[in-house]
């Protein structure tokens, strides 16, 4: 049974069953009476489409995100899905893969389930988003990118300043007198290279030249980290800092600097970046810089709540990491 044919067995109109539903004034009380005994009696449970219909919202949002499993991703998504759950709203959560083919999927199905807006989790998108048919996709349903940004209409970006970011790592490792320092880049998003730029732009700022030929390209991942240091003993480099664009790489560098005696951080000190549990169990415990996950993610909660429910005055935002100084500077 629908809501159709409850309203023809009271002899009433589906807007009059919706509102004794909705307990919406505006129904006379014998009428409402009349309604509710026949919901009651036919054990009527309105449908999650039926109350869209009627609301003109599915009250869904769907997160796509690249991996889950990377713990930068899955604290910003859980705390999306939390945060949006709480607001009365149902998640749907996507791993794309950083994919052009799974995030178009995605996109699709959230079209064809009418899904009230989109949060985009990761700078990925920022290149993804450029794809014409992700951009047709994209149009006239509300989105926020958190940590990028959109030149789209009706998207919305939560920004976080890596640039900045990393220039406080190298900012710090000079202080504490460090001149031979690297960089270790180990993805490539628009994330990265913003972090690769602050990186050189601390650097030469600081007086300290050839700083393009002090980043070396690896892997996100412990081996990334080894095979980094690995690279700069084999070749004799000089160096007395690392710095690196993920906490995973970062206590892959740890990890080998002690595997070949070098003390940590007295010979050689590194930074990580993320605030991450890589960088809380890492031995010495990391330097690192918090880009604030939690706070983005309430942050593009919030802004894509007022997109969709049009209640307050919205506009993108940028937040500030902070460097958090752990045992390896």
């Amino acid at each position: 049974m629908n809501i159709y044919d409850i309203a023809k067995e009271a002899g009433v109109s589906i807007s009059t069953v919706s509102r004794v539903m909705n307990h919406k004034g505006n129904v006379n009380p014998e009428t409402r009476k009349k309604v509710e005994e026949i919901l009651e009696k036919n054990n009527y449970t309105p449908s999650a489409i039926a109350r869209g219909m009627v609301s003109k919202s599915m009250k869904t949002v769907s997160v796509l995100t690249v991996d889950i499993r990377v713990p930068h991703y899955a604290r910003t998504a859980y705390t999306i899905e939390r945060e949006f759950s709480r607001r009365g709203y149902e998640v749907s959560l996507c791993n794309t893969g950083g994919e052009l083919e799974e995030t178009i999927k995605y996109l699709r199905t959230a079209r064809e389930k009418k899904t009230d807006g989109i949060v985009l989790v990761g700078s990925v998108f920022n290149t993804l988003c450029k794809n014409a048919e992700i951009s047709g996709l994209l149009q006239n349903i509300p989105v926020v990118l958190a940590n990028g940004k959109l030149e789209l209409p009706n998207s919305y970006s939560v920004l976080v300043d890596d640039r900045y970011g990393v220039s406080l790592a190298v900012e710090h490792l000079i202080q504490k007198g460090h001149r031979e320092i690297y960089y270790l880049r180990d993805m490539d998003t628009v994330s990265a290279q913003l972090k690769c730029e602050g990186f050189i732009a601390e650097m030469e700022k600081c007086g300290l030249k050839n700083a393009r030929q002090q980043v070396l390209e690896t892997a996100s991942s412990i081996e990334g980290g080894i095979k980094a240091v690995e690279q700069l003993i084999r070749r004799k480099q000089k160096f007395t800092g690392i710095v690196c664009g993920e906490d995973i790489t970062a206590a892959g560098v740890v990890k080998a600097l002690l595997h070949y005696g070098i003390k940590v951080p007295e010979e050689v000190a590194v930074t990580g970046y993320n605030n991450s549990e890589y960088a809380k169990i890492c031995e010495p415990q990391l330097t690192t810089i918090d880009n604030k996950p939690e706070l983005v993610a309430m942050m593009s909660v919030q802004l894509l709540t007022s997109l969709i429910e049009k209640t307050e005055v919205y506009s993108s935002c940028t937040i500030q990491p902070e460097l958090v100084e752990g045992q390896t500077t």
